[in-house]
């Protein structure tokens, strides 16, 4: 996605600069009308961008994806289509297989088994649970090369959320699928993805590779200055009592080596949460700091 835009309603999406590696799991993450959903649907080609553009495997459609790029692409919405509600699960799978050249029935009558998903029931009477199961059987099916999958843990009880997961892991092990997912459950994030991607208001504010992120994010401790906290990489929160300096940094990795430099050595070092990480994100308190989290180590494939 280069320079893409997107004006939904009062909301604007935008600037979108984002590869997604071949292989590898993006989770996007944000507050609810950050952009996520939209983003997704750009990728999907529900919605066409107002400026900028996306090339799909190489290649850009600005006319319309034609159908043997699309075959390529599965797809879970955070709202189920109303079209198929008349359809039994059997009957819709009949319908998307004519789509999919590459519909695997056997894959999907297994992953069906494994969600006890009834196949003679009308998707309008199944439960919300019920109903996710089959969408997610039905994008497996074909084998994607890429998978969107927009808040594809919603409604699922606890067993068939670690099937899901254990399923999107299969998917992985070929290096031949990407997973791009929308989520607010952060175990999925912790469990699944390789790279974090943080949308706040319509922007991206940064995308890190995950264990890198989790591991440059801590809360430190030190006898300095509050001038020596605050000039310390990655700093996003600060407070001072007397000689004692407490700061949250994303950089720790940088900020450590510039106070072992100084020789200053840490009271006490403390790894963040990814909730934390988010939480200092989401409150705004990168104020000032965007560019430092988007564009320093870690984050060299945005």
């Amino acid at each position: 996605m280069n320079h893409v835009y997107k004006t939904r309603r009062d909301r604007q999406i935008g600037p979108i600069h984002l590869t997604i590696e071949p292989g590898y799991v993006v989770a996007l993450v944000g507050h609810n009308g950050s952009g996520k959903s939209t983003l997704i649907h750009l990728l999907a080609q529900l919605v066409h961008p107002d400026a900028g553009e996306i090339r799909w495997f190489g290649q850009a459609y600005p006319e319309g994806m034609p159908a043997d790029t699309r075959q390529w692409i599965g797809y879970v919405p955070e709202h189920p289509a109303r079209e198929e509600d008349r359809l039994t699960a059997e009957a819709a799978a009949a319908f998307r297989a004519v789509w999919y050249p590459g519909w695997d029935e056997t894959r999907f009558q297994r992953l069906m088994s494994r969600f006890q998903v009834p196949p003679h029931t009308k998707l309008s009477r199944m439960s919300k649970g019920e109903r996710r199961k089959f969408e997610l059987a039905a994008a497996l099916a074909p084998h994607p090369r890429l998978l969107l999958l927009d808040e594809p843990s919603s409604g699922l009880d606890p067993f068939a959320w670690k099937v899901m997961l254990e399923e999107l892991r299969g998917c992985m092990e070929n290096g031949k699928t990407t997973v791009m997912i929308a989520t607010h459950i952060l175990d999925e994030v912790k469990r699944l993805a390789d790279y974090v991607v943080l949308m706040h208001e319509g922007r991206m504010l940064g995308k890190l590779e995950k264990d890198h992120l989790l591991e440059n994010s801590k809360e430190m401790w030190f006898e300095g200055t509050p001038e020596e906290a605050s000039e310390l990489p990655g700093v996003i929160e600060t407070e001072s009592e007397g000689r004692l300096q407490r700061i949250v940094t994303l950089a720790a990795i940088e900020a450590s080596f510039v106070l072992e430099q100084a020789g200053i050595h840490p009271i006490r070092v403390r790894r963040l949460e990814l909730d934390d990480i988010l939480m200092h994100w989401s409150a705004g308190q990168l104020s000032g700091n965007e560019e430092t989290f988007a564009h320093r180590k870690g984050a060299e494939h945005l």
